[in-house]
């Protein structure tokens, strides 16, 4: 169901293999999306199978790929809305369209949520689904509403998940976003630890020192993986050649972005686009 405030959209669909139709997805690809997943469920997220060990909530940008693995255990539910939707109007730095939930370059965002938990967040999502069915003054804020409520809670639960939730340690989730923000934005033109150490007036090795202190993943290996996802959305679901996925990633010989890429994937861009 998919419901239209002048230009503001919000939606929410049944996301199994047999409740989907193929074309549904194109068609909200520019939505940013919540999706719910109840435990032993399955999800492939942008060329990743993930098994739910628990209920959790996924929180995806535009143009990630996603799809069902198996429709046997029902209950997941996607809720998807366009930027004019939600973005324009939240102010607050956590809960906007850059938080942390959003804007994570270190990890795919899955909430784990305990049984009180998802208890909470069903109520929420029932509370969405009675408000689609209702047409007065009214609807769309409370819809935009139970939405914030949603990525709140959720932005909680990370922050205690990740041992981020004392208000001292609000500088550390800043800098994540920061930094994610940083990665998401220039990762097509700036490529070195060094390039971002600059944005963010440190550095590389305070920048390397500060990511290790929040993240496994060190910051070129972060900047790496970000331009090796988009190689692999752009060879699975375009016809560019890799000759212009190279230039559009600013690699200008495209013979070092081949060898860039097989370094890093342990297959070539061609053998790979073969897969799909």
């Amino acid at each position: 169901m998919l419901k239209e405030f002048s230009y503001k959209q919000f939606g929410n669909l049944n996301f199994t293999e047999q409740e989907l139709d193929e074309n549904t997805l194109i068609k909200i690809d520019e939505h940013i999306k919540v999706l719910f997943l109840p435990k032993q469920s399955k999800i492939q997220v942008d060329f990743q199978e993930f098994q739910i060990e628990t209920d959790s909530l996924l929180f995806l940008n535009p143009k990630v790929i996603i799809k069902p693995n198996e429709a046997e255990f029902g209950g997941e539910l996607l809720l998807h809305f366009n930027r004019d939707f939600y973005c324009i109007e939240i102010h607050d730095q956590e809960v906007a369209c850059d938080g942390i939930l959003y804007n994570n370059v270190f990890e795919i965002p899955f909430i784990q949520l305990n049984e009180d938990q998802s208890k909470d967040i069903q109520n929420i999502i029932r509370e969405i689904q009675s408000e689609m069915k209702d047409e007065d003054a009214n609807t769309e804020e409370m819809l935009r509403i139970l939405l914030k409520l949603i990525i709140l809670k959720s932005t909680r639960i990370w922050k205690q998940q990740h041992l981020l939730s004392e208000n001292n340690q609000q500088s550390d989730v800043q800098f994540l976003r920061k930094f994610s923000k940083l990665v998401e934005q220039h990762y097509k033109t700036h490529h070195t630890v060094a390039d971002y150490a600059g944005m963010l007036f440190l550095t590389p090795k305070n920048l390397s020192k500060k990511i290790g202190l929040l993240s496994k993943d060190t910051p070129n290996d972060i900047i790496k993986n970000r331009i090796i996802l988009e190689s692999k959305r752009l060879l699975a679901h375009t016809a560019m050649t890799v000759k212009e996925i190279a230039f559009s990633l600013n690699y200008e010989d495209d013979a070092y972005f081949i060898r860039f890429f097989t370094k890093n994937t342990g297959i070539s861009p061609l053998s790979f686009r073969k897969q799909f």
